[in-house]
Protein backbone atom coordinates (compact mmCIF):
# COMPACT_ATOMS: atom_id res chain seq x y z
CA UNK A 1 0.00 0.00 0.00
CA UNK A 2 1.25 3.50 -0.84
CA UNK A 3 2.47 5.87 1.87
CA UNK A 4 -0.22 8.19 3.20
CA UNK A 5 0.55 11.73 2.06
CA UNK A 6 -2.17 13.93 3.55
CA UNK A 7 -3.45 14.38 7.10
CA UNK A 8 -6.63 16.44 7.51
CA UNK A 9 -8.41 17.40 10.71
CA UNK A 10 -12.16 18.01 10.93
CA UNK A 11 -13.34 21.61 11.30
CA UNK A 12 -14.36 20.90 14.87
CA UNK A 13 -10.68 20.29 15.63
CA UNK A 14 -9.76 23.92 14.98
CA UNK A 15 -8.02 24.94 18.23
CA UNK A 16 -10.22 26.86 20.66
CA UNK A 17 -7.25 28.62 22.24
CA UNK A 18 -4.11 30.34 21.02
CA UNK A 19 -0.91 29.22 22.75
CA UNK A 20 1.34 31.81 24.41
CA UNK A 21 5.02 30.78 24.60
CA UNK A 22 5.64 33.42 27.26
CA UNK A 23 3.98 31.21 29.85
CA UNK A 24 6.66 28.52 29.52
CA UNK A 25 9.84 30.59 29.14
CA UNK A 26 12.06 30.61 32.24
CA UNK A 27 13.33 34.05 31.25
CA UNK A 28 10.49 36.26 30.08
CA UNK A 29 10.83 38.42 26.99
CA UNK A 30 11.83 41.98 27.95
CA UNK A 31 9.01 44.52 27.79
CA UNK A 32 8.72 47.15 25.08
CA UNK A 33 9.98 50.56 26.20
CA UNK A 34 8.69 54.07 25.66
CA UNK A 35 11.43 55.72 23.55
CA UNK A 36 11.01 59.01 25.43
CA UNK A 37 11.17 57.73 29.01
CA UNK A 38 12.99 54.39 28.44
CA UNK A 39 10.45 52.88 30.85
CA UNK A 40 7.94 50.13 29.99
CA UNK A 41 5.47 51.47 27.43
CA UNK A 42 2.20 52.57 29.00
CA UNK A 43 -0.89 50.64 27.97
CA UNK A 44 -2.72 53.88 27.22
CA UNK A 45 -0.06 54.84 24.67
CA UNK A 46 -0.13 51.40 23.05
CA UNK A 47 -3.90 51.64 22.73
CA UNK A 48 -3.49 54.83 20.71
CA UNK A 49 -1.83 52.67 18.03
CA UNK A 50 -3.31 49.17 18.46
CA UNK A 51 -6.76 47.79 19.26
CA UNK A 52 -7.37 47.33 22.99
CA UNK A 53 -7.81 43.55 22.67
CA UNK A 54 -4.52 43.22 20.80
CA UNK A 55 -2.70 45.18 23.53
CA UNK A 56 -4.15 42.86 26.19
CA UNK A 57 -2.87 39.85 24.22
CA UNK A 58 0.50 41.54 23.71
CA UNK A 59 1.27 41.80 27.41
CA UNK A 60 -0.38 38.56 28.55
CA UNK A 61 1.57 35.69 30.11
CA UNK A 62 -1.41 33.33 30.21
CA UNK A 63 -0.64 30.00 28.55
CA UNK A 64 -3.88 29.79 26.61
CA UNK A 65 -6.02 32.64 25.32
CA UNK A 66 -9.48 31.83 24.03
CA UNK A 67 -10.11 32.38 20.33
CA UNK A 68 -13.33 34.44 19.92
CA UNK A 69 -16.05 32.44 18.20
CA UNK A 70 -16.41 34.90 15.25
CA UNK A 71 -12.69 34.39 14.57
CA UNK A 72 -12.99 30.59 14.75
CA UNK A 73 -15.99 30.82 12.42
CA UNK A 74 -13.91 32.79 9.92
CA UNK A 75 -11.09 30.27 10.28
CA UNK A 76 -13.48 27.57 9.03
CA UNK A 77 -13.04 28.93 5.49
CA UNK A 78 -9.66 27.19 5.29
CA UNK A 79 -8.71 25.70 8.65
CA UNK A 80 -7.55 23.22 9.70
CA UNK A 81 -4.91 23.43 6.99
CA UNK A 82 -3.48 20.12 5.70
CA UNK A 83 -0.29 18.42 6.78
CA UNK A 84 1.53 16.60 3.97
CA UNK A 85 4.15 13.87 3.95
CA UNK A 86 6.53 14.92 1.15
CA UNK A 87 7.08 11.38 -0.11
CA UNK A 88 7.95 12.49 -3.65
CA UNK A 89 10.55 14.96 -2.37
CA UNK A 90 12.01 12.24 -0.14
CA UNK A 91 12.40 9.99 -3.19
CA UNK A 92 13.91 12.79 -5.28
CA UNK A 93 16.50 13.40 -2.56
CA UNK A 94 17.01 9.67 -1.91
CA UNK A 95 17.05 10.42 1.80
CA UNK A 96 16.23 8.14 4.74
CA UNK A 97 14.64 11.17 6.44
CA UNK A 98 10.88 11.63 6.58
CA UNK A 99 9.76 15.10 5.49
CA UNK A 100 6.42 16.67 6.43
CA UNK A 101 5.11 20.14 5.68
CA UNK A 102 2.20 22.16 7.03
CA UNK A 103 0.58 23.96 4.09
CA UNK A 104 -0.77 27.43 4.84
CA UNK A 105 -1.20 28.38 1.18
CA UNK A 106 -4.81 27.15 1.30
CA UNK A 107 -5.98 30.34 3.03
CA UNK A 108 -7.94 32.97 1.04
CA UNK A 109 -4.87 35.21 0.85
CA UNK A 110 -2.58 32.29 0.01
CA UNK A 111 -0.49 32.45 3.18
CA UNK A 112 -0.40 32.06 6.96
CA UNK A 113 -0.92 35.82 7.37
CA UNK A 114 -4.70 35.47 7.38
CA UNK A 115 -4.54 33.74 10.78
CA UNK A 116 -3.57 37.01 12.46
CA UNK A 117 -5.34 39.40 10.08
CA UNK A 118 -8.74 37.94 10.98
CA UNK A 119 -7.95 38.15 14.71
CA UNK A 120 -6.61 41.72 14.61
CA UNK A 121 -9.41 43.12 12.46
CA UNK A 122 -11.98 41.46 14.73
CA UNK A 123 -10.46 43.20 17.78
CA UNK A 124 -10.54 46.54 15.94
CA UNK A 125 -14.16 45.97 14.97
CA UNK A 126 -15.01 45.07 18.56
CA UNK A 127 -13.71 48.40 19.90
CA UNK A 128 -15.41 50.53 17.25
CA UNK A 129 -12.50 51.27 14.90
CA UNK A 130 -13.51 52.07 11.31
CA UNK A 131 -10.16 51.95 9.47
CA UNK A 132 -6.81 50.22 9.80
CA UNK A 133 -3.43 51.04 8.31
CA UNK A 134 -0.55 48.65 7.78
CA UNK A 135 2.62 47.86 5.88
CA UNK A 136 3.34 44.91 3.62
CA UNK A 137 6.52 43.49 2.13
CA UNK A 138 5.77 40.84 -0.49
CA UNK A 139 2.07 41.62 -0.25
CA UNK A 140 0.87 38.54 1.60
CA UNK A 141 0.07 40.47 4.78
CA UNK A 142 -1.54 43.34 2.87
CA UNK A 143 -3.75 40.87 1.01
CA UNK A 144 -4.71 39.09 4.23
CA UNK A 145 -5.57 42.32 6.03
CA UNK A 146 -7.59 43.71 3.15
CA UNK A 147 -9.58 40.50 2.96
CA UNK A 148 -10.17 40.46 6.73
CA UNK A 149 -11.31 44.09 6.62
CA UNK A 150 -13.79 43.25 3.87
CA UNK A 151 -15.18 40.42 6.03
CA UNK A 152 -15.72 42.68 9.06
CA UNK A 153 -16.64 45.92 7.26
CA UNK A 154 -13.52 48.04 7.90
CA UNK A 155 -11.43 50.11 5.50
CA UNK A 156 -7.75 49.32 4.93
CA UNK A 157 -4.75 51.36 3.75
CA UNK A 158 -1.66 49.36 2.88
CA UNK A 159 1.83 50.85 2.52
CA UNK A 160 3.62 48.38 0.24
CA UNK A 161 7.42 48.32 0.07
CA UNK A 162 8.25 49.90 -3.27
CA UNK A 163 10.47 47.13 -4.66
CA UNK A 164 7.67 44.61 -4.02
CA UNK A 165 5.08 47.08 -5.35
CA UNK A 166 7.02 46.98 -8.61
CA UNK A 167 8.00 43.29 -8.55
CA UNK A 168 4.59 41.88 -7.56
CA UNK A 169 1.75 43.66 -9.41
CA UNK A 170 -0.63 40.75 -8.89
CA UNK A 171 -0.31 41.00 -5.11
CA UNK A 172 -1.12 44.67 -5.46
CA UNK A 173 -4.18 43.76 -7.51
CA UNK A 174 -5.30 41.22 -4.89
CA UNK A 175 -5.21 43.87 -2.16
CA UNK A 176 -7.27 46.21 -4.33
CA UNK A 177 -9.67 43.37 -5.23
CA UNK A 178 -10.47 43.03 -1.51
CA UNK A 179 -11.07 46.78 -1.29
CA UNK A 180 -7.76 47.91 0.14
CA UNK A 181 -5.94 51.09 -0.86
CA UNK A 182 -2.32 50.37 -1.84
CA UNK A 183 0.41 53.01 -1.54
CA UNK A 184 4.00 52.46 -2.70
CA UNK A 185 6.43 53.11 0.17
CA UNK A 186 8.31 55.37 0.61
CA UNK A 187 5.52 57.72 -0.47
CA UNK A 188 4.89 61.45 -0.57
CA UNK A 189 1.86 61.06 1.72
CA UNK A 190 3.78 61.06 5.01
CA UNK A 191 6.60 63.01 6.60
CA UNK A 192 8.51 59.76 7.06
CA UNK A 193 8.23 58.91 3.37
CA UNK A 194 9.16 62.42 2.24
CA UNK A 195 12.25 62.42 4.46
CA UNK A 196 13.47 59.18 2.90
CA UNK A 197 12.79 60.35 -0.66
CA UNK A 198 14.62 63.61 0.00
CA UNK A 199 17.75 61.59 0.81
CA UNK A 200 17.22 59.01 -1.92
CA UNK A 201 14.57 59.72 -4.60
CA UNK A 202 15.01 56.17 -5.96
CA UNK A 203 14.76 54.35 -2.62
CA UNK A 204 13.36 50.81 -3.07
CA UNK A 205 11.89 50.87 0.41
CA UNK A 206 11.90 48.46 3.35
CA UNK A 207 9.45 47.12 5.90
CA UNK A 208 10.94 49.51 8.46
CA UNK A 209 10.05 52.49 6.23
CA UNK A 210 6.56 51.18 5.44
CA UNK A 211 5.88 50.66 9.16
CA UNK A 212 6.85 54.29 9.81
CA UNK A 213 4.38 55.49 7.20
CA UNK A 214 1.55 53.31 8.49
CA UNK A 215 2.10 54.36 12.12
CA UNK A 216 2.21 58.02 11.10
CA UNK A 217 -1.04 57.46 9.23
CA UNK A 218 -2.63 56.12 12.42
CA UNK A 219 -1.35 59.00 14.55
CA UNK A 220 -2.78 61.47 12.02
CA UNK A 221 -6.24 59.83 11.98
CA UNK A 222 -6.23 58.53 15.53
CA UNK A 223 -9.92 58.87 16.32
CA UNK A 224 -11.09 56.15 13.96
CA UNK A 225 -7.90 54.40 12.75
CA UNK A 226 -5.56 51.86 14.29
CA UNK A 227 -2.44 50.03 13.15
CA UNK A 228 -2.15 46.30 12.41
CA UNK A 229 1.25 44.61 12.14
CA UNK A 230 1.80 41.37 10.22
CA UNK A 231 4.64 39.96 12.28
CA UNK A 232 7.15 40.69 15.09
CA UNK A 233 4.80 41.50 17.99
CA UNK A 234 3.78 39.00 20.68
CA UNK A 235 0.08 39.02 19.80
CA UNK A 236 0.82 38.25 16.14
CA UNK A 237 2.98 35.26 17.09
CA UNK A 238 0.21 34.20 19.47
CA UNK A 239 -2.35 34.11 16.65
CA UNK A 240 -0.05 32.02 14.47
CA UNK A 241 0.27 29.32 17.16
CA UNK A 242 -2.78 27.72 15.61
CA UNK A 243 -0.43 26.32 12.93
CA UNK A 244 1.78 24.36 15.30
CA UNK A 245 -1.14 23.20 17.44
CA UNK A 246 -2.84 21.67 14.42
CA UNK A 247 0.48 20.21 13.24
CA UNK A 248 0.96 18.46 16.58
CA UNK A 249 -2.44 16.78 16.26
CA UNK A 250 -1.71 15.81 12.65
CA UNK A 251 1.71 14.39 13.48
CA UNK A 252 -0.05 12.26 16.08
CA UNK A 253 -2.40 11.04 13.31
CA UNK A 254 0.72 10.09 11.34
CA UNK A 255 2.13 8.23 14.33
CA UNK A 256 5.23 10.41 14.15
CA UNK A 257 6.95 13.33 15.87
CA UNK A 258 9.47 15.77 14.39
CA UNK A 259 13.12 15.75 15.31
CA UNK A 260 13.59 19.04 13.46
CA UNK A 261 11.03 21.86 13.00
CA UNK A 262 11.88 24.51 10.41
CA UNK A 263 10.40 27.88 9.47
CA UNK A 264 11.48 30.85 7.41
CA UNK A 265 12.42 33.89 9.49
CA UNK A 266 11.75 37.51 8.56
CA UNK A 267 9.80 39.19 11.33
CA UNK A 268 9.05 35.86 12.98
CA UNK A 269 5.35 34.99 12.74
CA UNK A 270 5.82 32.11 10.32
CA UNK A 271 8.56 30.44 12.35
CA UNK A 272 6.83 31.00 15.69
CA UNK A 273 3.55 29.66 14.37
CA UNK A 274 4.99 26.24 13.57
CA UNK A 275 7.72 26.06 16.24
CA UNK A 276 6.40 27.56 19.48
CA UNK A 277 3.78 24.89 20.31
CA UNK A 278 6.50 22.21 19.94
CA UNK A 279 8.91 24.32 22.00
CA UNK A 280 6.31 24.75 24.72
CA UNK A 281 5.79 20.98 24.86
CA UNK A 282 9.55 20.50 25.20
CA UNK A 283 9.83 23.13 27.95
CA UNK A 284 7.08 21.35 29.87
CA UNK A 285 9.08 18.12 29.86
CA UNK A 286 8.11 16.70 26.47
CA UNK A 287 10.29 15.40 23.67
CA UNK A 288 13.32 17.39 22.61
CA UNK A 289 13.03 19.08 19.24
CA UNK A 290 15.62 20.91 17.13
CA UNK A 291 14.19 24.29 16.04
CA UNK A 292 15.74 25.87 12.95
CA UNK A 293 15.04 29.34 11.56
CA UNK A 294 16.03 30.03 7.94
CA UNK A 295 16.65 33.65 7.00
CA UNK A 296 17.89 35.41 3.84
CA UNK A 297 21.65 35.87 3.55
CA UNK A 298 20.90 39.43 2.42
CA UNK A 299 19.18 40.23 5.74
CA UNK A 300 20.75 37.95 8.40
CA UNK A 301 19.09 39.30 11.52
CA UNK A 302 19.48 36.27 13.80
CA UNK A 303 22.91 35.24 12.54
CA UNK A 304 24.58 38.66 12.24
CA UNK A 305 22.40 41.04 14.26
CA UNK A 306 22.96 42.46 17.72
CA UNK A 307 20.66 41.68 20.65
CA UNK A 308 19.63 45.14 21.78
CA UNK A 309 16.74 47.53 22.19
CA UNK A 310 15.87 49.13 18.87
CA UNK A 311 13.05 50.82 17.02
CA UNK A 312 10.75 48.73 14.87
CA UNK A 313 10.75 51.34 12.13
CA UNK A 314 13.02 53.77 10.31
CA UNK A 315 11.37 57.00 11.50
CA UNK A 316 11.71 55.92 15.15
CA UNK A 317 8.01 56.17 15.93
CA UNK A 318 7.47 52.74 17.49
CA UNK A 319 8.20 51.55 21.03
CA UNK A 320 11.68 50.11 21.60
CA UNK A 321 11.88 46.32 21.42
CA UNK A 322 14.63 44.02 22.69
CA UNK A 323 15.54 41.96 19.65
CA UNK A 324 18.25 40.82 17.30
CA UNK A 325 18.61 43.78 14.98
CA UNK A 326 20.70 45.02 12.09
CA UNK A 327 19.74 48.60 12.99
CA UNK A 328 16.43 50.29 12.22
CA UNK A 329 17.92 52.43 9.45
CA UNK A 330 19.36 49.45 7.57
CA UNK A 331 17.66 48.88 4.20
CA UNK A 332 18.22 45.28 3.01
CA UNK A 333 19.00 44.47 -0.64
CA UNK A 334 15.91 44.04 -2.83
CA UNK A 335 15.69 40.24 -2.85
CA UNK A 336 12.44 38.71 -4.10
CA UNK A 337 11.55 37.40 -0.63
CA UNK A 338 10.12 40.80 0.26
CA UNK A 339 8.36 39.49 3.36
CA UNK A 340 11.71 38.65 4.97
CA UNK A 341 13.39 42.03 4.40
CA UNK A 342 13.09 43.32 7.96
CA UNK A 343 15.93 44.67 10.10
CA UNK A 344 14.78 43.08 13.36
CA UNK A 345 13.50 39.76 14.69
CA UNK A 346 10.44 39.25 16.87
CA UNK A 347 11.34 39.87 20.55
CA UNK A 348 10.03 36.46 21.61
CA UNK A 349 12.03 34.63 18.94
CA UNK A 350 15.07 36.76 19.81
CA UNK A 351 14.64 35.75 23.43
CA UNK A 352 14.32 32.07 22.49
CA UNK A 353 17.47 32.35 20.34
CA UNK A 354 19.36 34.11 23.13
CA UNK A 355 18.46 31.30 25.54
CA UNK A 356 19.86 28.70 23.13
CA UNK A 357 16.48 27.07 22.46
CA UNK A 358 16.79 27.32 18.67
CA UNK A 359 19.37 27.80 15.95
CA UNK A 360 19.42 29.82 12.75
CA UNK A 361 21.08 29.74 9.35
CA UNK A 362 21.08 31.84 6.19
CA UNK A 363 20.06 30.92 2.65
CA UNK A 364 21.26 32.63 -0.53
CA UNK A 365 18.64 33.82 -3.03
CA UNK A 366 19.71 31.45 -5.84
CA UNK A 367 19.59 28.48 -3.45
CA UNK A 368 16.09 29.56 -2.43
CA UNK A 369 14.81 29.34 -6.00
CA UNK A 370 16.73 26.15 -6.77
CA UNK A 371 15.11 24.47 -3.76
CA UNK A 372 11.68 25.89 -4.62
CA UNK A 373 11.87 24.36 -8.10
CA UNK A 374 13.01 20.98 -6.72
CA UNK A 375 10.04 21.05 -4.34
CA UNK A 376 7.52 22.17 -6.97
CA UNK A 377 8.62 19.50 -9.44
CA UNK A 378 8.39 16.83 -6.72
CA UNK A 379 5.27 17.85 -4.78
CA UNK A 380 3.33 19.86 -7.39
CA UNK A 381 2.98 22.99 -5.22
CA UNK A 382 4.60 26.28 -6.28
CA UNK A 383 5.96 27.90 -3.09
CA UNK A 384 6.43 31.58 -2.28
CA UNK A 385 10.05 32.78 -2.17
CA UNK A 386 9.73 33.47 1.57
CA UNK A 387 8.50 29.95 2.31
CA UNK A 388 11.21 28.50 0.10
CA UNK A 389 13.86 29.47 2.65
CA UNK A 390 12.35 26.78 4.88
CA UNK A 391 12.30 24.35 1.96
CA UNK A 392 16.00 24.98 1.28
CA UNK A 393 16.84 24.34 4.94
CA UNK A 394 14.68 21.19 5.02
CA UNK A 395 16.36 19.82 1.88
CA UNK A 396 19.80 20.46 3.36
CA UNK A 397 18.83 18.70 6.60
CA UNK A 398 17.44 15.74 4.63
CA UNK A 399 20.64 15.48 2.58
CA UNK A 400 22.66 15.60 5.79
CA UNK A 401 20.57 12.66 7.04
CA UNK A 402 21.44 10.83 3.81
CA UNK A 403 25.13 11.54 4.33
CA UNK A 404 25.02 10.27 7.91
CA UNK A 405 22.49 7.48 7.39
CA UNK A 406 20.09 9.02 9.93
CA UNK A 407 16.32 8.49 9.82
CA UNK A 408 15.19 11.79 11.27
CA UNK A 409 11.73 13.31 10.91
CA UNK A 410 11.68 16.83 9.51
CA UNK A 411 8.70 19.20 9.66
CA UNK A 412 8.62 22.60 7.98
CA UNK A 413 6.02 25.30 7.49
CA UNK A 414 5.10 25.97 3.88
CA UNK A 415 3.71 29.37 4.78
CA UNK A 416 2.32 30.36 1.38
CA UNK A 417 2.00 29.59 -2.31
CA UNK A 418 3.89 31.42 -5.06
CA UNK A 419 1.13 31.77 -7.64
CA UNK A 420 1.51 35.54 -7.72
CA UNK A 421 5.30 35.40 -7.52
CA UNK A 422 5.76 33.99 -11.01
CA UNK A 423 7.63 37.09 -12.17
CA UNK A 424 10.39 36.09 -9.74
CA UNK A 425 10.53 32.60 -11.24
CA UNK A 426 10.65 34.13 -14.73
CA UNK A 427 13.61 36.24 -13.65
CA UNK A 428 15.32 33.17 -12.20
CA UNK A 429 14.89 31.10 -15.36
CA UNK A 430 16.18 34.03 -17.42
CA UNK A 431 19.33 34.14 -15.29
CA UNK A 432 18.56 37.64 -14.04
CA UNK A 433 18.66 36.89 -10.31
CA UNK A 434 21.78 36.96 -8.19
CA UNK A 435 22.90 36.44 -4.62
CA UNK A 436 23.25 39.59 -2.56
CA UNK A 437 25.72 40.41 0.15
CA UNK A 438 24.41 42.77 2.79
CA UNK A 439 26.62 45.77 3.50
CA UNK A 440 28.50 45.23 6.75
CA UNK A 441 29.40 48.91 6.69
CA UNK A 442 25.74 49.94 6.50
CA UNK A 443 24.84 47.57 9.33
CA UNK A 444 27.68 48.92 11.48
CA UNK A 445 26.47 52.45 10.82
CA UNK A 446 22.87 51.53 11.64
CA UNK A 447 23.92 49.77 14.86
CA UNK A 448 25.96 52.77 15.91
CA UNK A 449 22.66 54.65 16.24
CA UNK A 450 20.98 52.25 18.65
CA UNK A 451 18.85 54.21 21.14
CA UNK A 452 20.35 52.51 24.22
CA UNK A 453 24.11 52.12 24.31
CA UNK A 454 25.83 49.18 26.03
Amino acid sequence: MSERVKYILDEEKIPKYWYNIESDLKEHTPEALDPETLKPAEISKLEMIFAKGCVEQEISRERYIEIPEPVREAYRLWRPSPLYRAVHLEKALDTPAKIYFKYEGVSPSGSHKTNSAIAQVFENKRCGIKKVATETGAGQWGTALAQACKMFGLESRVYMVRCSYEQKPYRRAMIELFGGTVIASPSTMTKAGLAILEKDPYCRGSLGIAISEAVEDVIRYNEDTRYCLGSVLNHVLLHQSIIGQEAMAQMEMAGDYPDIVIGACGGGSNFAGIAFPFLGEMLRGGRKVDLLGAEPAACPTLTAGKYAYDYGDVAKMTPLMKMYTLGSSFIPPAVHAGGLRYHGMAPQISNVMRQGLMRARTVEQLDVFKSAITFARSEGIIPAPESSHAIAAAIDEALECKKRGEKKTILFNLSGHGHVDMSAYIEYFAGNLANYDYSKEEVAMALSCLPIKD
